[in-house]
């Protein structure tokens, strides 16, 4: 079993953006950040800790400038907290393990799978391509993702 963490190292190698996004609870400006045309099959990982959260199989257009995802590939590596930060009841999502600021859920998703927006910043992710996830350690959810 693979451990996943939040490390100085780790830490140190963020950009700005993604420290500010993950570390500071930051929000990217919307139709900026990686990610959000990426269209390859693969897993998109924690940038601080590198677990799996979100599969492509589960990445949909939402058009609210973010990538969106109707579940998270593992549900025990998403913690989902109360913010009310801005005024207005939100729910936010953050890693379990790197403990990073990933955005929020919202249920306003596709009802035919669950009904959730899971509505996630890029700057908080790295995303391991179909073609490497065995060599990369995330073998065990290739059933996750999408045939190429």
């Amino acid at each position: 079993m693979t451990t996943y963490r939040k490390t100085d190292d780790a830490v140190a190698r963020l950009t700005p953006e993604q420290y500010r996004v993950t570390q500071e609870n930051g929000t990217e400006r919307p139709w900026t950040g990686p990610y959000l045309e990426n269209k390859e099959p693969g897993i998109y990982v924690d940038i601080v800790s590198g677990e799996p959260l979100f599969a492509s199989s589960a990445k949909y257009e939402s058009g609210c400038g973010w990538p969106s995802f109707t579940k998270p590939i593992e549900p025990a590596h998403i913690n989902e907290l109360m913010d009310d930060s801005l005024g207005t009841v939100r729910t936010e999502v953050r890693s379990t393990h790197g403990d990073s600021h990933l955005g929020h859920v919202f249920p306003d998703g596709p009802p035919e799978h669950g009904g959730l927006r899971y509505c996630i910043n890029g700057a908080a992710l790295r995303f391991v391509p179909r073609d490497e996830m065995e060599s990369e350690g995330y073998g065990a959810y290739l059933d996750q993702v999408e045939d190429i």
